[in-house]
């Protein structure tokens, strides 16, 4: 008889199944407030219920603070005409809402099936070691936030990690440490496709719906690459 499998639900080990935390600011300044209530006001006036853009809201309070703050809830609360309990509900749904101060750089580890076998744990583990911090954890220069991601849909190019949810395709244990070392260092490398990176704040406020002009943030990238049009020739029963 196989063994029993057990699947935890909850919050993950690292991450605090509270958004309200010591220091965390509790409401923005009447600048900060005007500022983002004139950013909420475009992107309000997008959907035709003003409650369908709290998910772009909390992008945006989140490029204020860097994670979710009781100051950023309030706030969109209170834009929205929603109860702080609405916001809470949705913004400790979804991953990407930061729970916690993020680095300038959020360095996602992809350890789903494939990039697992392919190396994603071994990649993992070594960055939180060469780092000294545990996943979920950031380094003491504020620079980099190591953590493990659930699939990005680029199992092609297992193992993947993912900078501000830019690719970096096909790494190793030895490329992971470098690819954290010049972000440390100031000199981010760019992406295997994409944009160029931008720090996490910025990013977020992208997220949120506002234009992004960097070059090839939505121009075509042009054809798959290889793994990816291997896999439609073999659908097709073309030669490799």
């Amino acid at each position: 008889m196989s063994e029993p499998v057990f699947l935890e639900f909850g919050a993950r080990q690292h991450e605090s199944v509270q958004l309200y935390r010591p220091g965390a600011p509790t409401e923005y300044p009447a600048d900060v407030a005007d500022r983002l209530g004139a950013d909420a006001a475009v992107l309000i006036a997008r959907y035709p219920e003003p409650r369908s853009a709290l998910l772009p809201l909390l992008h945006l309070v989140q490029s204020e603070d860097g994670y979710i703050t009781p100051a950023g809830i309030e706030f969109c609360a209170r834009t929205l005409d929603l109860t702080a309990a609405d916001v809470v509900s949705v913004a400790t749904f979804y991953s990407m809402y930061r729970r916690g101060p993020t680095g300038e750089y959020l360095v996602g580890v992809c350890t789903t099936t494939l990039c697992a076998v392919l190396g994603g744990d071994a990649i993992l583990s070594s960055l939180c070691d060469h780092l000294g911090i545990e996943p979920g954890g950031t380094t003491a220069d504020g620079k980099v936030t190591v953590e493990r991601i659930e699939c990005n849909a680029a199992c092609d190019y297992a193992p993947v990690i993912m900078v501000n949810w830019e690719f970096f395709d096909d790494q190793t244990v030895a490329s992971a440490r470098d690819l954290v070392d010049a972000l440390r260092a100031g000199t981010a490398p760019s992406p295997t496709r994409g944009a160029p990176l931008l720090p996490f704040r910025e990013t977020s406020r992208l997220l949120a719906g506002f234009d992004d002009d960097r070059p090839g943030a939505v121009s075509a990238s042009g054809a798959g690459g290889a793994p990816t049009l291997e896999g439609l020739r073999a659908a097709k029963g073309a030669p490799s």
